[in-house]
């Protein structure tokens, strides 16, 4: 198991301790866009340990909100990977724009 998945199953066990696997997933997407606030704050503020931490909330309140939903995160990130692995585009101000968005504009 690799160091991510196990990290992984660590949440998860902790969350099901805490109850938080069972509780409100409209209640888990407040805390999401509390964290992703924070994220940009730090961004903005170049807090690099502020943006550390913040990027692993996040992943740790996404991995709780997969569980409320009856998702293994994994499986969702496995899924988009197969979606975006052979995506091809360009960089557009610093953004990667997907082929099929650039044909459309």
């Amino acid at each position: 198991m690799n160091n991510l998945n196990k990290l992984t199953s660590l949440i998860e066990t902790w969350a099901m301790v805490k109850g938080l696997d069972a509780a409100q997933p409209e209640k888990q997407m407040l805390k999401l866009m509390e964290e992703v606030g924070e994220l940009a704050q730090g961004l903005a503020k170049s807090n690099r340990e502020q943006v550390i931490d913040s990027i692993g909330d996040v992943y740790v309140v996404l991995t709780i909100l997969s569980m409320q939903l009856d998702l293994d995160i994994r499986d969702c990130v496995a899924q988009v990977y197969n979606e975006i692995k052979e995506r091809r585009g360009q960089m557009v101000n610093g953004v990667f724009v997907k082929e099929s968005d650039l044909q459309e504009g």
